[in-house]
């Protein structure tokens, strides 16, 4: 036995910083790093790859295995175009180029070597509009914030068509009659394994909390909505996304209208059967494009995410939720002209109103709030009605350093997350000690969070709950301070025009 051990450990190329755990499904061997005294583990299987028979269906979990797998690199990401640079988003902001593939659902666990009880946990869900994304990316990395005595777990999830498409012959196939939402799903079973496994790692089963940005946040506001999930969390952190109003960027549709964008697709591409379509190349799928999101199913959302609120449904836990001053989608205004003759044909008589609280040269802005400010807003005041749990607030200001007048876009899309998640270092900008103390900052009120459901702790400028009457957001930028939301009111118009 000594021998057969000793072969193993020799032909997975194990060393005396390697970690043995024995998972639920079998054992993997992780590496230990003294200078930061975490331990990681990448890679690890969580469901069987959703391929062949089983690409459209939900996650299924993986069969268990015998020896030892390597958990030393990260699993593919998910199928998607081929990274590149665009926009405000550098290199550091997007997934590794290779490996990207079908076989996609991995988690990787930055866990730090203590005894003193079970930690809690920090489950992060990255973004890329449903389209792209992947757990690899460098401004994700763990092991800065499980210095902090907190165990950071990040999950794959399929994305775009892969993760989304609804059709009715899957929907009649499926044992619960739906389809799509497989990426919502995906991320429930990473939950589950994580309720069964993270234990094992020095974890909290019983104190998880799921964060995320933009999609990653909008599939937040989902978990937070979906029965399947319940249990599985206890706080939930979102950065610039939620569902809970139809706009432009997630308009709401019906399980028939999913079901026939789906029938309009599989014409596309040529496939009469479900069989055609698992018969494609994932390769041909990805070639042949096509849009596919998240949408109330009758399974995963059984209602309409204000539905689900309203009947006090949700899943009713402390949450940590903002958005970005400039998170906007594009870098272009529009024309002060071709902006109030939008404005007028969306909104009619109203669109004064809009154009009023924005300005000639507002279209931007108003982007940013029905992408992202409104939902988020709308979101807090929701939960602070319909529920019991407390909700935090933030704006993140801070103009990220750019190199030159070409790449300053403020604080941009994501911009926020290397400073919350206190990786800083992986993001080539020329920052400022002031940026050091942001991310010390923000990182500790995320992790006190993650602790405890509240942000604040010893050495923070005070973080007050958010409550629709005096509407306090915690303003994050070279000054913290909290007061009343400096958007209010151009956002409860834009809900009142719901």
């Amino acid at each position: 036995m000594k021998k057969t051990f000793l072969l193993l450990c020799l032909a997975l190329n194990l060393t005396a910083q390697d970690v043995i755990i024995k998972t639920s499904k079998g054992s993997i061997a992780g590496v230990y790093n003294p200078a930061t005294k975490v331990e990681k583990f990448l890679g690890i299987p969580f469901a069987k790859p959703p391929v062949g028979d089983l690409r459209w269906k939900a996650p299924v979990p993986m069969e268990s295995w015998s020896g030892i797998k390597a958990a030393k690199a990260f699993g593919p990401s998910p199928m998607q175009a081929k990274p590149a640079p665009f926009a405000f988003w550098s290199s550091e902001f997007l997934i590794p180029e290779s490996p990207i593939s079908e076989d996609c659902l991995y988690l990787n666990v930055w866990a730090p070597r203590s005894n003193k009880g079970k930690k809690a946990v920090l489950v992060y869900i990255y973004g890329g509009g449903f389209r792209s994304g992947g757990a690899a990316c460098p401004i994700y990395d763990g092991e800065n914030m499980a210095q902090k005595d907190i165990i950071f777990v990040s999950i794959n999830y399929r994305v775009g068509i892969f993760g989304f498409l609804a059709h009715p012959a899957l929907s009649s196939e499926a044992s619960y009659g739906a389809s799509g939402n497989y990426a919502l799903l995906d991320m429930i079973a990473g939950l589950k394994w994580i309720k069964e496994n993270i234990d094992l790692f020095g974890g909290d089963p019983n104190r998880v909390t799921i964060a995320g940005q933009s999609a990653g946040a909008f599939a937040v506001n989902f978990l937070c909505a979906s029965p399947l999930a319940k249990g599985l969390f206890q706080g939930a952190i979102a950065e610039s996304g939620a569902s809970m109003l139809p706009s432009p960027l997630r308009p709401a549709i019906t399980k028939k209208q999913a079901e026939d964008n789906g029938l309009e697709w599989a014409t596309k591409v040529g496939a009469k059967s479900l069989d055609d379509l698992r018969a494609l190349s994932a390769d041909a799928i990805q070639k042949a494009g096509g849009n596919a999101s998240p949408y109330s199913d009758g399974y995963v959302l059984p209602l309409t995410m204000p539905e689900i609120y309203a009947k006090g449904l949700q899943n009713d836990v402390p949450i940590l939720v903002g958005w970005n001053s400039e998170d906007r989608l594009s870098s272009k205004a529009a024309e002060p002209e071709v902006f109030k003759a939008t404005l007028e044909k969306r909104f009619g008589s109203r669109g004064v109103e809009v154009l009023a609280a924005y300005g000639p040269n507002g279209s931007l802005d108003l982007g940013r709030d029905e992408s992202f400010g409104v939902q988020v807003h709308t979101w807090a005041k929701t939960q602070n009605h319909h529920g019991k749990a407390p909700v935090y607030l933030y704006n993140f200001n801070r103009a990220i350093p750019g190199y030159d007048e070409s790449t300053r876009f403020g604080a941009f899309h994501t911009g926020e997350v290397p400073y919350a998640y206190a990786n800083l270092h992986t993001v080539n900008r020329p920052f400022e000690a002031v940026d050091t103390i942001l991310s010390q900052k923000m990182s500790s009120y995320w992790v006190n969070f993650t602790k405890t459901g509240n942000p604040n702790g010893a050495g923070l400028e005070v973080w007050p709950t958010f409550n629709s009457t005096d509407q306090k957001a915690q303003i994050l930028d070279k000054v913290i301070e909290s007061k009343e939301l400096p958007t209010r009111k151009a956002l409860e118009l834009l809900e009142n025009l719901n």
